[in-house]
């Protein structure tokens, strides 16, 4: 079960359930898979609402290696996300929020 106080976030793949998290691995070949700018740019497209689908398929890939999944993303590309591409946007969101927030 997904441990939000550590930054995780639940993702289902199949019938697969994987703890998420952005670890600063997983950050750091997320930059280097980007390409573009830095992490507070990335969160600053998704705060705005200008993320791409590169952008979140980028996040969900770093943090399912973070969670331990050592798969690729062309693993994900007939994945059917709960929610559909809004749900894998959200999904993003909420693993880099996680990665950022200070538990209260």
């Amino acid at each position: 079960m997904a441990n939000p106080f550590a930054g995780e976030v639940a993702v289902t793949i199949g019938d697969t359930v994987i703890d998420a998290k952005l670890t600063l691995g997983a950050l750091a070949e997320l930059e280097s898979t980007l390409q573009t700018g830095s992490l507070v740019d990335l969160v600053a497209r998704f705060e705005g609402g200008v993320f791409s689908s590169r952008d979140v398929m980028a996040v969900i890939v770093a943090g399912l290696r973070g969670g331990g999944w050592r798969g690729q993303a062309a693993d994900l590309l007939a994945v059917d996300f709960p929610g559909g591409p809004l749900g894998a946007a959200k999904l993003a969101a909420t693993l880099l929020a996680r990665a950022f927030a200070v538990p209260e």
